[in-house]
């Protein structure tokens, strides 16, 4: 595993523990609506999200299908465009942040390029932005020892599990040090005793990271093992029924989901699901 030091100078200079308190706004939205124009006539998929998402933030968005989750985290990424708001990341408007490098973004399914090996899938945004080779390898071998796949760069996607290629995918949002990652459901896919090894893995990168992290999951004990904030959304049009902020401490095993403290932030959260859909 990489050194302290070695994390320290790969995480972006003056990030924010996750274990401290949020200074600064990562993610802001005010009254943020959008509507989709389709055959059969308006879908309105957002109506009215305001939330701020602190730097060093972890993040989980959770609803019904169809309740906007996704939506929103696009909109982050500028591959939607709000109707009505205001959205801002890092201060800037999601256009800009995205022409500044600002976020990574793992989606639903890996997305590897089956004739590229893992090592050149995970460069492959540091090629498009003109990295020298050599700052290439250094990057590409500091994430994949991260993501714990050093050893597997000159192996093929076809020839990784499924999980260990969902690493590989995150491991290529991280190559560039943007300080957010935006993740839409990576792990729905997998088997239950995968997901936990993965989930215990990404908890402990973004503990040695600060990363801020925006995450879209179905899952309620997903949600609540990985997240310092919970945002329960209410089906279409997705409103914003409850924000929860976690009291459960930074370092968290799997056992932690058998504690009064998590079973009841659970409820919580189950319980602002259904209030979503009785206001539906």
């Amino acid at each position: 595993m990489l050194s302290q030091d070695e994390i320290d100078g790969f995480a972006e200079e003056g990030g924010v523990s996750p274990a401290a308190p949020a200074r600064e706004v990562a993610i802001s939205a005010r009254d943020v609506s959008l509507v989709f124009q389709t055959g059969d006539g308006p879908v309105q998929a957002l109506k009215d999200v305001t939330l701020d998402i602190g730097k060093g933030e972890f993040v989980s968005f959770i609803g019904p299908s169809g309740c906007g989750k996704t939506t929103f985290l696009r909109a982050v990424a500028a591959l939607e465009h709000p109707t009505s708001g205001q959205l801002l990341v890092n201060g800037m408007t999601p256009d800009a942040a995205r022409q500044a490098r600002a976020y990574g973004y793992v989606f639903q399914a890996a997305g590897l390029y089956p004739w590229r090996t893992i090592a050149k899938n995970v460069s492959l945004p540091l090629e498009i932005m003109g990295f020298s080779k050599e700052e290439q390898a250094s990057r590409v071998a500091r994430v994949l020892e991260l993501v714990e796949l050093t050893g597997f760069e000159k192996k093929f996607p076809w020839q990784l599990s499924g999980g260990m290629q969902q690493r590989a995918s995150i491991a290529r949002a991280l190559a560039f040090d943007a300080d957010i990652l935006l993740m839409d459901e990576p792990f729905g896919a997998l088997d239950e005793i995968v997901r936990d090894r993965l989930n215990e893995q990404l908890l402990a990168l973004w503990r040695r990271t600060g990363k801020t992290i925006g995450f879209v999951t179905h899952s309620i004990p997903e949600a609540v093992f990985l997240s310092t904030k919970i945002v329960v959304m209410s089906p279409r049009p997705g409103r914003i029924t409850d924000v929860i902020d976690s009291p459960l401490p930074p370092e968290r095993p799997l056992e932690i989901r058998d504690s009064p403290e998590f079973i009841e932030v659970a409820h919580r959260v189950r319980e602002g699901l259904r209030a979503g859909h009785l206001d539906d």
